[in-house]
């Protein structure tokens, strides 16, 4: 019979200490970039978005991508549909409301609420702009006081309030 020595491979032998701290660094790199987006993220994701009085009363915004959330003027809307540009203004909702209905509605009727112009461009006019919507902007206030808006979103808190019909039934209503 042949007799067969059995010899460890030299691949498996014991990284050397060096190579041990090079994975470590790296582990400890990636653990850390980790954890910076997720704080990063999170401080970033803590407010959706700035009020009007916020963006006007620090000059710091100026300039930066933002998103911005104010009631929209049904008064001041203009669309140029040739150029597929849509201009309006919106004004501060306070917090202390509860009902957004309730909060967009006095917006308007305070005079002396803070007003930002809004333009956007190369958009076609949702169905959803009308007078006391909700607009959330994501864009830049440039230096000429306009904010210009690349993301439109629009809330209509009376086109999902529910009212009761004749029969009783709760119905949605319509709008045009």
């Amino acid at each position: 019979m042949t007799e067969s020595n059995w010899e460890k491979p030299k691949n498996l032998e014991k990284p050397k200490r060096s190579e041990r701290v090079k994975f470590l660094t790296a582990g400890l790199i990636i653990l850390a970039a980790i954890l910076y987006l997720l704080v990063s993220g999170t401080l970033q994701g803590a407010r959706y978005f700035i009020t009007v009085a916020d963006l006007l009363g620090d000059a710091a915004y100026a300039g930066q991508t933002l998103r911005i959330s104010g009631a929209v003027d049904g008064e001041t809307i203009d669309y140029d549909s040739e150029n597929a540009v849509i201009q309006f203004e919106i004004v501060h909702i306070p917090s202390a409301y509860q009902d957004l209905a309730t909060a967009l509605r006095d917006a308007l009727q305070d005079e002396g609420a803070p007003r930002l112009k809004i333009v956007v461009k190369d958009a076609a006019m949702p169905d959803l702009l009308q007078h006391e919507a909700q607009a959330i902007l994501t864009g830049v206030l440039a230096a000429d006081g306009v904010f210009y808006a690349t993301e439109l979103l629009l809330k209509c808190p009376s086109r999902f309030e529910e009212s009761t019909g004749p029969e009783g039934l709760s119905q949605i209503p319509e709008h045009q």
